[in-house]
């Protein structure tokens, strides 16, 4: 198989395209698109986003610690671009995308109503790398829309037709192939 040598970049794809919403401490509210994201640990529960100093919502995080990873939808893609192309400099990102707010429980940020998903988080550390700062969060709170929970209780996030983002393009999930284990799984027994 013949394959094209690159340059060094990055192709990790696959990535959530998540807003982030972030407050100032004077009360100034914020959302911004990050697919630099993902989960740190599990115990204790930990997530990253990594954020260009340039970005206005940065001084926000750094000044306050603060800040809620908002997973998107389908339906969600044309409001995840805008927030991702356009700056709060310039716009209120949540009336220009139709998008509402509603109080965090633990921090003092807002979090997006529309959005499934909203995790709650401060910052343990900040590492500044080169083009952007990757700030290491505590997972302070998780809020799931209870819309996606079936009746046994479980959530459902894949009803809500989560986004992805890949090298450039928005996607959403296919169906699924398989649950975590099913590779190894042993049939029922037949009694």
């Amino acid at each position: 198989m013949a394959k094209e040598k690159w340059k060094a970049g990055n192709m990790i794809y696959p990535l959530p395209a998540v807003l982030v919403t972030c407050r100032s401490k004077s009360g100034e509210d914020n959302v911004f698109t990050v697919a630099w994201t993902g989960t740190v640990c599990t115990n204790p529960p930990m997530a990253y986003i990594s954020v260009r100093p340039s970005r206005y919502s940065y001084n926000m995080i750094k000044e306050t610690g603060e800040f809620v990873i908002n997973l998107t939808t389908e339906e969600m893609a044309k409001a995840t671009d805008y927030c991702g192309v356009t700056s709060g400099r310039d716009v209120d990102k949540f009336a220009r995308c139709g998008l509402h707010k509603e109080e965090a429980d633990e921090i003092n940020v807002p979090m997006i109503v529309e959005s499934p998903v909203n995790i709650e988080c401060r910052v343990r550390e900040a590492h500044e790398y080169g083009s952007h700062t990757m700030f290491v969060a505590d997972v302070i709170c998780v809020h799931a829309d209870e819309k996606y929970m079936n009746e046994t209780g479980r959530f459902q996030l894949e009803k809500s037709n989560p986004l992805a983002y890949s090298h450039g393009t928005y996607f959403g999930l296919t169906s699924p192939k398989g649950t975590f284990g099913y590779s190894v799984k042993k049939g029922k027994k037949k009694k």
